[in-house]
């Protein structure tokens, strides 16, 4: 029992390493049909809307905004211009999770028909993020992942990566998917 125990432990520790080793960086010239950006860290919105800017992707989506946020409070906020909003960004305000800005990007995908989506969030975040939008929308749309860089505390890492351990097991067994 101990020798196993000794063993999870062991692998949970390498995974580990692997995982922050491996985090993904910026997507590089690859254009896609539209770019998919979860809130909750920093430079995320900054980054989706210089892709957006450099014709990258047609529209964006930001996901999981708070009620009551306007697309001219962004606009002001970010130094964009309010057209831009208004021809080129949704603002999804039904996400509280991860799982949930899978669902609500999901909806807005099939809506519009996208084949190529970008999915802009921090680096750290994102493994979890592409694999929870891939499970939802399927085989049928390719998810680029492009992680905006940061420096997240070593907690932050211990608890994405436990995160991203059980919903990779529960949808390997079928269980929230």
């Amino acid at each position: 029992m101990l020798r196993l125990l000794s063993l999870l432990v062991l692998g949970w520790c390498f995974g580990f390493v692997a995982f922050t080793v491996s985090l993904p960086g910026p997507l590089e010239n690859n254009t896609s049909d539209a770019i998919v950006v979860p809130t909750g860290g920093p430079g995320r919105i900054d980054r989706g809307l210089a892709m957006l800017q450099a014709h990258q992707a047609r529209r964006m989506l930001v996901t999981g905004v708070g009620p009551g946020v306007r697309p001219r409070d962004l606009a002001h906020t970010y130094h964009v211009p309010r057209a831009l909003f208004a021809c080129c960004i949704d603002l999804g305000a039904e996400a509280v999770d991860t799982r949930s800005n899978a669902e609500e990007t999901a909806a807005w995908v099939r809506r519009h028909d996208y084949r190529v989506v970008r999915l802009v969030t921090s680096d750290w975040h994102l493994p979890r993020a592409r694999m929870e939008l891939a499970a939802v929308l399927g085989n049928h749309v390719i998810v680029l992942g492009d992680g905006v860089p940061g420096t997240p505390r070593l907690g932050t890492l211990v608890n994405e990566y436990n995160k991203f351990l059980l919903r990779r097991v529960a949808l390997w067994l079928g269980i929230g998917s």
